[in-house]
């Protein structure tokens, strides 16, 4: 066997343009997000690139000096403590943070990724519900490492993130309420999909069964993580026949529906209904009256995912790939015990 047929060829753009039968400005546009391709041709490039697992060679200067997070909504009071945390950790390592809006925020487009790719940013921050197969493939050919805050569902062990203990916080939600003497405790939930919401449904129906009570399915209703949601369902809830004397609201968000509704059927918030609420996020403590809910340390968790991505840069060897954030619960007016 010969030299040339024991050895692969190595993963040059000219090789991947000979395969491709395209040139090598075509393959240079696939690589870098750029226009001007057809979409099966920039299909059969990246899967070139992918199966020749092409790696950047010798671009020590290659990325700009920014962090780009990357999310769907951008102006929402959940949003702003994510960016407040990248910023903070961006400003003290001499880099600029950009803002990249995805799409919804549970399902998003990938159309953020041809800019990512021409930007070819110092590494990404991505808020999102899940990264794809060819996603990831698309950031590690071009060398740009990145880290994912609140994935919504399982990831592989080799994918950098940063969450919450979300369980526990459910738990610590659901214990409150009870030993407050609430026994028919209803819950708006969030998307199935979900892990946050999953894990936050999981620690209520544990909390519940320790304590030896049922669980209601008709006390159980879904919700999307926004306010509209909480509404719908608290005045479902409290229109019932045998209403709950509680409500766990899956995010903050919901749980100010849940105030909406409340008002809307003269239910007095915390006399007649108990609210506990997740998150903590800006307005909670200013709600009326000041809502109870489980702190998510949203900033601090923006501050590690973009930590752990400049340590991904500088190829640290002792890098933990998967952080989970401690939850806390914080009692404010609108729960009190059962009459």
């Amino acid at each position: 066997m010969t030299k040339t047929e024991a050895e692969p060829r190595r993963a040059t753009l000219a090789v991947i343009g000979q395969e491709a039968s395209v040139s090598m400005s075509t393959v240079s546009k696939v690589l870098n997000g750029r226009s001007g391709v057809s979409a099966e041709t920039r299909a059969i490039v990246e899967g070139l690139l992918d199966r020749y697992g092409y790696t950047p060679r010798g671009q020590t200067t290659a990325w700009d000096p920014f962090l780009e997070l990357v999310m769907s909504e951008i102006d929402t009071p959940w949003s702003l403590e994510i960016i407040r945390g990248a910023q903070s950790v961006a400003r003290d390592h001499g880099l600029s943070l950009i803002l990249t809006q995805s799409g919804d925020r549970y399902a998003p487009e990938p159309d953020w990724i041809d800019g990512v790719l021409r930007r070819r940013p110092f590494g990404v921050v991505l808020v999102l519900s899940s990264l794809s197969d060819q996603l990831q493939r698309q950031l590690r050919t071009r060398g740009i490492p990145f880290v994912l805050v609140d994935p919504s569902g399982e990831q592989s062990s080799d994918i950098p993130a940063v969450g919450a203990a979300n369980f526990d916080g459910g738990l610590l939600a659901t214990r409150h309420l009870i030993e407050l003497g609430h026994t028919r405790i209803g819950v708006v939930g969030g998307p199935e999909h979900v892990m946050s919401a999953r894990a936050r449904i999981a620690g209520f129906r544990t909390a519940m069964e320790a304590a030896g009570l049922p669980i209601h399915n008709e006390l159980m209703l879904p919700g999307d993580y926004h306010t509209g949601s909480g509404i719908e369902a608290a005045e479902k809830l409290l229109s019932l026949p045998q209403p709950p004397t509680a409500i766990f609201a899956l995010n903050d968000l919901e749980a100010f529906g849940v105030y909406t509704a409340a008002r809307r059927l003269g239910v007095s918030i915390p006399q007649q209904l108990s609210v506990v609420g997740f998150d903590d996020i800006q307005g909670a403590e200013w709600a009326g009256p000041p809502l109870t809910t489980v702190r998510q340390p949203l900033t601090k968790m923006a501050e590690e995912a973009a930590r752990m991505l400049i340590r991904i840069r500088n190829q640290e060897s002792d890098l933990s790939l998967r952080v989970d954030l401690a939850t806390t619960l914080v009692v404010r007016d609108s729960t009190r015990r059962v009459d």
